[in-house]
């Protein structure tokens, strides 16, 4: 509840110093030089740097902020770059207005999605696009389950969710690809939830279901790179699962997790240097 009360101070706080402008403004810059990075946020609370120890308020620069985006935008100026930093992210927010919905309908309160509040905003400037999503959702998805939104066949409700996870994604990548076609578009996919710190007291059954919903998301961001997507794979990446890296409610990365973070994407958003996600891993299956 106190983490919640923060979010929403920190959405009161934004909208206040926002005012009505639009990230969307007809009379932006003409197309950037090679020196000039125009770098739209896609994401949850892990794009204002919850958990870290300066947390920003939604919707801005925040030039001394700890998360992932906000050091990769001060590595990026370290590298002589003009960076514009457009930041979209809402804390809770899931993809879609499906997973909103059934969020919402298993009281997760959640406030917004990314297709509806923040694919509209992406600035048609952008030059690089980071998008990290499905934390939430798989919470979304899991609860519904475990209150037996799933019916008579959970596994057929698991298929259908992650599914339909990997149509928004498309819809997402497809949306921001007409607002800003020349930006490079660099995504997160998931690591196994039900190995990190926030599940340990769980049961076996609970984290085997975390992990399929987990694994599935991943798989649905995986399929992207064949789309001139950069998807950075923290699925197979073992060092993300490491307790040392998360803030106290063991979901959220401290300030070494979302330094980890930055490490891990700032080759993509910087060249385009990746490597494509693997398609299994001893992670995907550790319970």
């Amino acid at each position: 509840m106190k983490a919640r009360c923060v979010l929403l101070a920190l959405l009161v706080a934004a909208v206040s110093a926002c005012g009505s402008s639009s990230p969307d403004s007809p009379t932006g810059p003409s197309p950037a030089p090679s020196n000039e990075v125009f770098f739209t946020a896609v994401g949850a609370s892990d794009a204002i740097g919850y958990g870290s120890s300066s947390v920003c308020i939604p919707f801005t620069q925040c030039p001394n902020g700890q998360g992932y985006v906000q050091r990769i935008a001060r590595r990026l100026q370290a590298e002589g770059k003009q960076v514009t930093l457009s930041n979209l992210g809402i804390p809770g927010a899931v993809l879609s207005p499906t997973i909103q919905s059934l969020g919402n309908q298993v009281g997760l309160d959640i406030l917004a999605n990314f297709l509806e509040r923040e694919m509209p905003f992406v600035s048609r400037d952008s030059t690089v696009v980071t998008i990290f999503a499905g934390g939430n959702d798989a919470n979304a998805i899991g609860r519904a389950l475990e209150r037996g939104l799933g019916g008579s066949n959970p596994s057929n409700f698991l298929s259908s969710q992650i599914q339909g996870f990997g149509a928004d994604m498309r819809a997402l990548v497809n949306g921001i690809r007409d607002r800003a076609p020349q930006a490079r578009i660099v995504i997160l996919n998931l690591p196994n939830l039900a190995a990190m710190p926030y599940m340990a007291g769980e049961s076996a059954d609970r984290k085997r279901v975390f992990q399929q919903i987990a694994v599935g998301l991943s798989a649905q961001i995986n399929a992207l790179a064949a789309s001139n997507v950069l998807v950075v794979d923290l699925m197979c990446d073992g060092n993300f699962l490491h307790p040392s890296i998360f803030s106290p409610d063991g979901f959220h990365p401290n300030d070494a997790g979302y330094g980890y973070m930055a490490d891990v994407v700032y080759p993509a958003v910087l060249n385009g240097t990746f490597s494509l996600p693997s398609n299994s891993c001893s992670y995907m299956s550790l319970y």
